[in-house]
């Protein structure tokens, strides 16, 4: 018995409309990332494990889908290190590769490789798959796309109000209104840590705070415990998840929580920048909105975070997001090189616009035109009007099987209308003696007679 073909979970396969939904999304990002002065750049979709191991704290890098050795990998593995049954051990001495968990790690390995190659201040943008070994479930994928966008070799605070901008002429573009962008700074969290006697576990901090929204304070305090934060500590962030108000008195209210942290001050001072910049310059349609419990649990990142939501009503998690990172590339030997950057999902971006039914209705269609084959003298026939017709960037087709009874040219009206085609061309002796075309549009049942100009004319 034959086995039933199947798709590895979390993965999907997508249909003629919905590449041409997916496309639109990405034009239109691309375009605007173009619009903004973004060069494209693409990398290989798997790259060394040293590469990627250790850039995105213990949780990402135990998603990160490792590549067997090609050959007998097993041979370098000692017995005593195979009873050893070390997951880090025999893992590195079979696996020399990995899938990439996201674009923000290879564009820094790209920019050192190729930095005597680049103008700085860098900008790049990137549309590509990345795959993690997440649980799957509505809206997470392990296989999906990012569209990130990138600046590296400035530390102008201006890059940030730059994206908070283009994450607005984007999702305005898609007519996506009433998204918010949520920003908050690594260099606030890392003054709340010093605040509570928590800057040795920064990491842990962070990474707990971030999944507030996902699992509530009181799950988010019961892992900050477990990481070893004492309970001092916890009782002083309880003003954070209190923190309510505009992006101005939330910004009050952290300079009192944060008045002996130098390095908290200073993430204030920068969102305060990038609030009054956006103030004065107006946004279209997204609302910008300071969240002090927004972490984004990766560990390069060190000024600036950002985080994109939905619009309200619409239960989805982040459609974006990014931040400043000041040390990224000074992993890979190339100091000082400060970048910023943000991304969009565009998985989750389908899925909100299809629930919102924001797609415009040209998307899905394809052919234009169908003409009817009713024998080899007809097809060939049509086929000198298609060819004309694709020539002048019309999308028609002929069908390829001779309809030689009734039952059969019902069967090719019926393929037209399964697949949308707005008209039918049905062409026989009548129509090849006069040189004219019989146009039939699909969707009303009108018939009429046309020379080709006026074929053209109608299906243009």
């Amino acid at each position: 018995m034959a086995q039933k073909p199947s798709i590895p979970k979390g993965t999907r396969d997508f249909n003629a409309e919905e590449v041409a939904k997916r496309s639109y999304i990405m034009e239109t990002i691309k375009e605007q990332f173009q619009i903004f002065g973004f060069q494209p750049i693409e990398t290989p979709s798997f790259e060394n494990s040293e590469t990627l191991m250790g850039k995105y704290g213990d949780e990402g890098d135990r998603l990160i889908f490792k590549i067997l050795n090609s050959g007998e990998y097993l041979k370098k593995i000692s017995d005593d290190d195979y009873t050893s049954k070390s997951e880090s051990l025999i893992t590195s001495k079979i696996s020399e590769k990995a899938l990439r968990y996201d674009l923000t790690v290879p564009f820094a390995r790209y920019v050192v490789q190729h930095q005597n190659e680049i103008e700085f201040p860098f900008k790049r943008y990137q549309i590509q798959p990345v795959w993690r070994a997440d649980r799957p479930q509505k809206g997470r994928f392990r296989e999906f796309y990012q569209c990130d966008a990138d600046v590296v070799g400035s530390k102008s605070l201006f890059q940030e109000v730059e994206f908070v901008q283009l994450y607005d002429a984007v999702f305005s573009a898609l007519k996506l209104e009433g998204v918010t962008i949520k920003i908050n700074n690594r260099k606030i969290l890392s003054g709340i840590a010093e605040v509570i006697g928590a800057q040795d576990k920064l990491i842990d901090f962070t990474v707990a705070l971030d999944k507030l929204d996902k699992i509530g304070e009181e799950k988010v305090k019961e892992e900050m415990r477990g990481k070893g934060i004492s309970e001092d500590g916890i009782t002083k962030l309880q003003p954070l998840f209190t923190l309510k108000g505009d992006f101005g008195n939330q910004i009050e209210s952290l300079k009192s929580i944060l008045s002996t942290s130098e390095i908290g001050l200073k993430g204030i001072e920068e969102l305060e920048f990038i609030n009054t910049a956006i103030s004065n310059l107006q946004l279209k349609t997204a609302t910008l909105q300071l969240d002090v419990t927004l972490a984004r649990g990766l560990n390069y990142y060190t000024g600036a975070i950002y985080e994109v939501s939905a619009p309200e009503g619409v239960k989805m998690g982040s459609i974006g997001g990014g931040g400043r990172y000041d040390d990224l590339t000074g992993i890979f030997g190339l100091k000082d090189m400060s970048g910023v950057g943000i991304s969009f999902g565009l998985d989750r971006i389908y899925l909100v616009l299809e629930e919102l039914g924001l797609f415009p209705d040209t998307i899905a269609e394809s052919t234009k035109v169908l003409f009817i084959n009713f024998g080899q003298k007809e097809a060939l026939y049509s086929l000198g009007a298609v060819t004309k017709l694709r020539q002048a960037n019309v999308k028609a087709e002929l069908f390829p099987d001779a309809a030689i009874s009734g039952k059969q040219k019902k069967k090719q009206m019926n393929y037209a209308n399964r697949r949308n085609i707005p008209f039918v061309v049905l062409i026989g002796d009548e129509e090849l003696n006069s040189g004219v075309f019989t146009l039939k549009n699909m969707t009303s049942g009108e018939q009429q007679e046309l020379d080709f100009d006026a074929l053209l004319e109608v299906l243009k």
